[in-house]
């Protein structure tokens, strides 16, 4: 196969790529990178210096490309399908990449914020930046809300690249302040995680939660929206 995707089933960020892919059931080789493993971690950066994942390889057009926005618009591009996943009306692609930069940076990235404090050495823990995160979370839940309503999707009524980061970006963050008080929100996080490519990858993510911080959390939430 022309495409090798770099990644680990329970990133976020290689999910909302794995979910391009199985949107449109474009065929590729998965690398699953341990990055605990010195002999993996190394494989990826022989591709990408930076060693952080996903990263997709298309050997047809010579082109490595990191990063999972990008790599779902180039899938977009060059390996389009059924789900346009990019619009071509310029103004609404860019609505589509400004909330899928919402999702990264006010969902996601902050939501990482709270689990990364759960791994800190005992006595390093920064609670401020915690609550602050959390704080921050409540806030973007709210724009979320109003955003929201009466749409079907992420922007309108086609499911784009922002949806892609939105399932499991959601995902995590409702683990860490729940979702329940907004009611458009958990309606839309209702239908996104409901989509047959996150179900998808949220399956091949579950070998993976044991061990960590939120697990009975994580196990509970699975059970109920693949039940």
């Amino acid at each position: 196969m022309a495409l090798t995707l770099y990644f680990h089933p329970f990133s976020s960020y290689c999910q909302k790529a794995l979910i391009a892919l199985y949107e449109n059931a474009t065929p590729f080789t998965p690398k699953l990178i341990n990055l605990g493993d010195p002999a993996s971690a190394g494989e990826l950066k022989k591709i990408w210096p930076l060693g952080k994942f996903p990263v997709l390889h298309d050997a047809a057009r010579g082109e490595t490309v990191p990063e999972s926005s990008v790599i779902v618009e180039y899938l977009a591009r060059h390996y389009p399908g059924p789900v346009a996943l990019m619009p071509t009306d310029p103004d609404l692609s860019l609505q589509v990449r400004a909330r899928d930069r919402f999702f990264d940076l006010y969902i996601n990235d902050t939501m990482s914020k709270v689990v990364v404090d759960n791994f800190r050495p005992a006595g390093t823990n920064d609670a401020f930046g915690v609550a602050l995160a959390k704080s921050t979370l409540e806030t973007a839940y709210g724009i979320l809300e109003t955003e929201l309503a009466g749409k079907t999707w992420a922007v309108g009524e086609t499911f784009t690249l922002a949806d892609c980061g939105a399932a499991p970006f959601l995902f995590y963050a409702n683990l860490i302040s729940p979702l329940g008080g907004y009611a458009n929100l958990a309606a839309y996080y209702g239908r996104v995680t409901a989509r047959p490519s996150f179900q998808r990858a949220l399956k091949e993510a579950r070998p993976f939660c044991t061990g960590t911080p939120f697990e009975e959390s994580y196990i509970a939430e699975y059970d109920r929206l693949t039940a």
